[in-house]
């Protein structure tokens, strides 16, 4: 059964811009549910429950989303009282709700009052109050005002920017760890002295550390690494949710990061983006694993409250049988949850609907093969609001191509690519689709039409037999592939149309996968608030994809093992296993920090010695090669 709050109300520009495309973005839950608000509003209700009859006042339909969190069936209710005439029809635990005017003759002993900055609604109408009842608000919950940044508006949305985070940490030289990238984008909107709150849960709930980061300049980039975090603080081993809020912010409500998880001497080696802040009923896009390949599913209990058992669930895409997970989840626990064993019958490229009822943020799922390369990747969310849309069929009469959905064919030499269409929102029946093939150059090189692909249907397009198959050139050896809607034959779309990309390096037998939607580029006409922008109101003219495909280099930026012609470049390893596996590119390792046998301290001092040796003369790695090319502004593909 869903959780009964609000989340996410997808809106167009009629209820307001908000930067990151987020106009529908709910901030109540999240106030509620902050694990600084927790402890005190278990507190109060433990409270109000020895104070004898309670009367509810409810003056925004707040009661649904307190109650989900903060079980009122606890408390003595005598009434529930609503301030709308609308509300009027509606019911809580057996009680009509009446009007506020009624409250005085309630008998209650305290009224809670379901409502932030309270003090000031509050005071015209305290006379209806029952005399000498205590009155308890919603503000004896609040954080800490010096991390907010709209103290007069406590549901500002400025004031909840927070996300989770799923955090991975194994000591040793084949350990697993995470990194989480971002930069301090608030400062470009104006904020002054931003910071991070952060929160570390453990697997079962338990809160390991909770911390505050400085963030550095407007636009620079920051790390949190977990192996960074297990010795601030002493922990083990753990795998659990990073709870993030950045404080004190301004243009932009959502964390947005880059999740990397690497290690085990370089078999573990992937990036996923940002989960979306907003739980949902649903999430798609996971592929069922290869004959060689074993899949795991992380579940991040998003809630002060647990997840019950069979509450979970996995299935098919179109199929009506859900495998249900029999185990509770604590409150802010981390499950890892085997997909082969929930679902044994699915093999690739089935897809996997995951049964969500809005407890937990877009997961994270990883992938192992046989040969013990890791790769992660992350589900979607799957809608459940749209509905078919007739206009698309002749939409592209004023704008083009309409929604593409591009993903890209890496370099034919290194990488295989593989697409898979994904439905995305439970009333997608069909996906009326084509596939382009565009070299690097921009030409077209062909099109296939993949007809009304049905739901429960999984069709893969794999690149290299596509060109095989056809005979086909792509001159430049990389491109991209994109599906478009194609109604030729009829069907229906609504324009949420993604699909999944993965890729292999051939030489190491890596993989990486990810998942991406359509949009509508490089128009300055709108439709439904596309082309989307994320720092103004569209159009955003361009959409840049960039996706980052690393070997055996961390900790070198894109990799490159080259110089730089102005100044010494040395290249720095975060293992030991890469320093060893490429001696002739490593200037400094630091892997001993991560086996333990040196403190950061000390290998910080060694580093530093060997930066004096650099700056007083001795050659890095990069100069003995005579490697010192260098590129001012780069475009295109990284790889």
């Amino acid at each position: 059964m869903a959780l009964e709050i609000e989340t996410f109300k997808n809106a167009d520009l009629a209820h307001g811009w908000r930067p990151g495309n987020n106009a529908g973005g709910a901030t109540l839950f999240k106030a509620l549910g902050h694990p600084l608000t927790a402890p005190k509003a278990h507190a109060l209700i433990e409270d109000l429950a020895k104070a004898g009859p309670v009367a509810i006042y409810d003056p925004t339909h707040a009661i649904g989303n307190f109650h989900a969190y903060y079980d009122l069936s606890r408390l003595d209710v005598c009434g529930y009282y609503v301030q709308r005439v609308e509300d009027l029809g509606g019911a809580f635990l057996g009680h009509d709700a009446k009007p506020l005017s009624l409250i005085g003759a309630s008998g209650a002993k305290a009224v809670l009052v379901l409502l932030f900055d309270a003090e000031k609604v509050l005071a015209p109408m305290l006379h209806l109050f029952p005399k000498g009842a205590r009155i308890a608000t919603l503000d004896e919950t609040r954080i800490p005002d010096d991390m907010l940044t709209n103290r007069s508006n406590y549901l500002d949305p400025m004031n909840f920017a927070t996300n989770f985070a799923l955090m991975r940490e194994s000591a040793g030289a084949d350990g697993i760890h995470t990194r989480v990238a971002s930069a301090n984008y608030w400062s470009l909107h104006g904020a002054a002295n931003p910071e991070l709150w952060l929160c570390l849960f453990g697997e079962d709930g338990e809160q390991l550390a909770e911390w505050r980061e400085t963030l550095p300049a407007a636009g620079a980039p920051f790390a949190i690494d977990s192996s960074e975090i297990r010795h601030r603080f002493g922990l083990g081993d753990f795998t659990g949710s990073l709870f993030i809020h950045a404080i004190r912010i301004k243009g932009h409500d959502v964390v947005k990061y880059a999740l990397d998880m690497y290690g085990e001497g370089g078999r573990a080696l992937s990036c996923s983006h940002d989960a979306n802040a907003w739980p949902a009923d649903f999430y798609a896009g996971m592929p069922a694993g290869e004959e060689d390949e074993s899949v795991t599913l992380f579940i991040q209990n998003s809630h002060p409250m647990p997840i019950p058992p069979r509450t979970v669930g996995l299935n098919i895409m179109g199929a009506q049988d859900v495998s249900w997970f029999e185990d509770e989840i604590a409150p802010f626990a981390t499950r890892a949850i085997s997909v082969d064993d929930l679902l044994p019958q699915a093999k690739w490229p089935d897809q996997v609907e995951i049964v969500a009822g809005r407890y937990f943020v877009r997961p994270r799922y990883e992938v192992k093969r046989a040969q013990g390369q890791r790769r992660i990747a992350h589900a979607n969310v799957e809608r459940t609001d749209l509905k078919p849309n007739p206009a698309l069929a002749s939409l592209t009469d004023v704008m083009g191509k309409g929604y593409i959905m591009p993903l890209p064919v890496l370099p034919r030499a290194e990488f295989s690519s593989v697409m898979l269409p994904t439905p995305m929102a439970t009333e997608q029946h069909e996906l009326p689709i084509r596939a382009e093939l565009i070299d690097a150059d921009g030409s077209r090189v062909a099109a296939r039409y993949l007809g009304r692909i049905q739901r429960r249907e999984s069709v893969e397009i794999d690149v290299e037999k596509w060109i095989a198959n056809e005979s086909l050139k792509l001159p430049s050896g990389y491109g991209h592939v994109e599906f478009l809607y194609d109604f030729r034959e009829g069907g229906e779309g609504d324009g949420w149309l993604h699909a999944l990309g993965r890729f292999e390096q051939k030489s190491s037998g890596h993989r990486a996968e990810t998942i991406f939607g359509a949009h509508i580029y490089n128009t300055a006409v709108i439709y439904k608030d596309e082309p989307q922008s994320y720092t103004n109101k569209p159009p955003g003219l361009t959409t840049r994809l960039f996706l980052r495909i690393g070997n055996e280099v961390q900790g070198a930026g894109l990799g490159t093992p080259t110089g730089n012609p102005i100044c010494p470049v040395a290249k720095v390893a975060t293992n030991s296993a890469l320093a060893q596996r490429m001696p002739d590119v490593i200037d400094f390792d630091c892997g001993p920090v991560v086996d333990g046998t040196q403190s950061i301290e000390q290998n910080a001092e060694a580093l530093l010695e060997y930066v004096i040796k650099v700056a007083s003369g001795e050659l890095t790695k990069a100069q003995q090669l005579g490697q010192d090319d260098f590129i001012p502004w780069k475009r295109g593909v990284s790889l």
